[in-house]
């Protein structure tokens, strides 16, 4: 299974717009409504356009990732794709005050690094998500 495909099956998909976990207003495989959005509550959207959405917000978050790790030497490849969900999920701002995790990054310490994951604000939000992340950060070790 690739990053897209893992991040569709975590966020799971809906045609209409719904309220996530953190109370703001959301549509097809997680997409956060912004201002610049022109969805209609109640109003049912063809997946293919929300897929479309889905790629663009997957690629602000890969580049969010890069701007967050970018930097480190040798990071696993896993725990990258760790990162870049995570940013997809919360947006590079709230990945960037997981400040301990990503200094533990810096290190190369994923064991940390997981530890960070769990204690966090986040864990309690979306619990089954970060502990699956946090134990493939885990194992990257």
């Amino acid at each position: 299974m690739n990053l897209a495909e893992k991040i569709m099956k975590s966020e799971g998909f809906r045609h209409k717009i719904y309220i996530d976990t953190r109370g703001f207003p959301t549509i097809g495989y997680g997409h956060l409504i912004t201002k610049k959005d022109n969805f209609i509550e109640g109003v049912s959207y063809p997946e293919k356009e929300l897929r479309e959405i889905f790629y663009k917000d997957l690629e602000k978050a890969k580049k969010g990732a890069q701007e967050l790790i970018g930097h480190i030497q040798n990071i696993d490849p896993v725990a990258e794709e760790i990162i870049i969900e995570m940013v997809y999920q919360l947006g590079k701002s709230g990945v960037k005050n997981f400040i301990k995790m990503l200094l533990a990054l810096e290190e190369l310490n994923y064991h940390e690094a997981h530890i960070q994951m769990l204690n966090s604000k986040w864990h309690s939000q979306t619990k089954s998500r970060c502990e699956n992340l946090a134990k493939k950060m885990k194992e990257c070790a």
